[in-house]
């Protein structure tokens, strides 16, 4: 079937045709570097990582574009109390996002635009908007005041969030500001504050806001109108709805054909975010699970729905995919591991029907659950590489299947000892010891399974 993405402008599933045939162009909106990466930034990345993945897949070529804020207000406070500059503030977490994410498996964009980078590009988009009267500078008797957008003067702004201008009364989520003309308009370029990161500019020196930064990065890179634009659900509004304003107010054209946006990740009633404090990040998770674990996990709910974090949940998803590891471990899938992949294979074909209808892998994993239990059923050495093949589409079933169920335990030998103790006890019909071994090697958290091969061992 053919691809249909949901589409958050229009609210429904539709056809997905690229504008020119053949190539995509994906925009995401990326990290701001003031902290570690979070589970919750992890799942809108894992998110576009699976999308990125499928639609190279099906033949597409895409150019990904995923930026970094690296001037903002957060940044600016951090650096002052650890008494750094932003940039080297900045760049100190930029190096360990990049580890976090090449840890994660993810697939590196093509480009990764900083903010710093394009303020020219910022500086002449807020200059057309000027001369188009939807942008004006607030009257702070200085004559370099913020350079504000005029909200009320875009005839379609509120359609990406489908919030009216009525609904968005001041107090809900703006703050009032003075030099506003109206409490709803939003800042393109701020005045210059004393130790803060700024550049000249025809309205004084200054910093540009946080929402002009994305449209000058998406446009420079991808074109004025781009194909997917993607992000986390909290920023449907303000952000990508100010992007829409500005960017179609000064283009007179769409900026992006559809907006992708995933669920959040929540723990409890909350979203997982810093300023709540309930944050779990990427390089501690992976201290106790195995990136595949937390990418199974994250591509386990459709990318719409939100995630409850629990460590249980974790758990639970850990156990799952080792069912599916179980099977490749009992079949002797080595042979078929270089054979392409089967798509009129019927597992590949429902597998493939669930990606193309907006990305919905808890059907295209149910697929790989019914074909893991035809490889335990069959043992056989095609249908285990076809099953390997279809993981790796999602970034799953990469490990050595022994391994994995193992855990990488460092005791190995000391494992492989007990059980051929087990063994001999067994052997000299000592089941007592044979019993006390194996409940010794499960109160570990190892598990025995005995077979017509001989002993095997995983990690519950």
């Amino acid at each position: 079937m053919p691809l249909e993405i949901y589409n958050t402008l229009s609210r429904s599933k539709q056809p997905f045709r690229p504008i020119v045939p053949g190539h995509v162009g994906v925009y995401v909106c990326g990290m701001t570097p003031y902290d570690h990466v979070h589970m919750g930034h992890a799942r809108l990345f894992m998110t576009f990582d699976m999308v990125l993945r499928w639609l190279r897949l099906t033949g597409l070529d895409v150019t990904y574009i995923r930026n970094i804020t690296d001037v903002d207000d957060k940044i600016i406070k951090r650096a002052a109390e650890n008494g750094e500059t932003t940039t080297a503030l900045a760049e100190r977490f930029i190096g360990y996002m990049n580890e976090d994410f090449v840890a994660l498996g993810l697939l590196k964009p093509d480009a990764e635009p900083r903010a710093t980078e394009y303020v020219p590009q910022m500086l002449g988009l807020i200059d057309l908007l000027q001369k188009k009267e939807l942008a004006y500078q607030a009257d702070d008797g200085t004559g370099e005041g913020d350079v504000n957008f005029a909200v009320r003067k875009f005839a379609g702004y509120g359609k990406l969030s489908g919030k009216s201008l009525d609904e968005l009364r001041a107090g809900e989520r703006v703050t009032i500001d003075r030099s506003k003309r109206d409490p709803l308009d939003f800042v393109l370029w701020k005045q210059a504050k004393p130790a803060e990161p700024q550049w000249p500019s025809p309205w004084g020196p200054g910093r540009p806001g946080w929402h002009i930064e994305c449209s000058a990065m998406a446009s420079e890179t991808l074109g004025k109108t781009f194909d997917i634009h993607g992000g986390g659900p909290d920023l449907i509004f303000p952000h990508h709805e100010n992007e829409i304003a500005q960017s179609e107010g000064a283009t007179g054209v769409p900026l992006a054909n559809v907006w992708m946006h995933c669920g959040a990740l929540r723990v409890g009633q909350e979203k997982m975010s810093k300023s709540l404090g309930n944050v779990w990040t990427i390089r501690d998770a992976l201290k106790k699970y195995d990136a595949e674990v937390l990418r199974f996990f994250l591509l386990r709910p459709h990318y719409r729905s939100q995630i409850a974090y629990t460590e249980a949940l974790v758990e639970e998803a850990r156990t799952a995919l080792r069912r599916l590891y179980t099977a490749l471990r009992d079949a002797d899938s080595a042979a078929a591991n270089e054979d392409p992949l089967d798509w009129q294979e019927a597992h590949a074909r429902r597998f493939g029907d669930a990606m193309n209808d907006d990305f919905n892998t808890p059907v295209a994993l149910a697929a790989l659950f019914d074909l893991a239990g035809e490889v335990n059923r069959t043992r056989s050495a095609r249908l285990a590489g076809q099953l390997r093949a279809l993981g790796a589409t999602l970034g799953l079933l990469q490990h050595d299947a022994t391994q994995f169920l193992r855990g990488g335990d460092d005791d190995v030998a000391g494992i492989e000892l007990l059980i051929a103790t087990r063994a001999t006890a067994k052997k000299e019909k000592n089941y007592a010891e044979a019993d006390r071994v194996r409940k010794a090697l499960l109160d570990k958290g190892i598990v025995l399974e005995d077979g017509a091969g001989g002993t095997t061992w995983r990690r519950i």
